[in-house]
């Protein structure tokens, strides 16, 4: 196996893990943290726009290589052995029939929160005391 066939194998199973988290965000079998952390993750995951843009040199792919795989890999720690099997298969069933990923708007509305609420930290702190 080829390093280019070992890579593309993690980044599919990170893909089907996000969806995996999604289905454990619903069941009744995972914990109240486990799920928090699952929907944060996933409305993150989702969410068309990035919290760093793409367009800004290396930070922009910083969140897609390496704090979003980190986020996931916790999540999926957290959920217990049996809703993750059962969330795992229902994942792979979704991502046969519809052959994508699931959408999240409500990760739209979080980066556009986060990037609100830095804007105004920056107002407030940089800009308005010398108005």
């Amino acid at each position: 196996m080829s390093l280019s066939d070992k890579i593309r194998g993690w980044a599919r199973n990170i893909k089907r893990d996000g969806v995996t988290l999604w289905f454990a965000g619903k069941h009744a079998g995972t914990p109240l943290a486990a799920k928090l952390l699952c929907v944060f993750v996933v409305a993150y995951a989702l969410s068309p726009i990035d919290l760093i843009p793409d367009f800004i040199p290396v930070l922009g792919y910083l969140d897609d290589v390496i704090l979003l795989p980190c986020l996931i890999w916790v999540a999926v720690r957290l959920v217990p052995p049996d809703v993750l099997a059962e969330c795992r298969t229902k994942a792979a069933a979704w991502m046969e029939t519809e052959g994508r990923k699931p959408r999240n708007n409500w990760g739209i509305l979080f980066v556009a929160l986060v990037w609100i609420a830095v804007t105004w930290v920056l107002w407030k702190y940089l800009v308005s005391p010398y108005f």
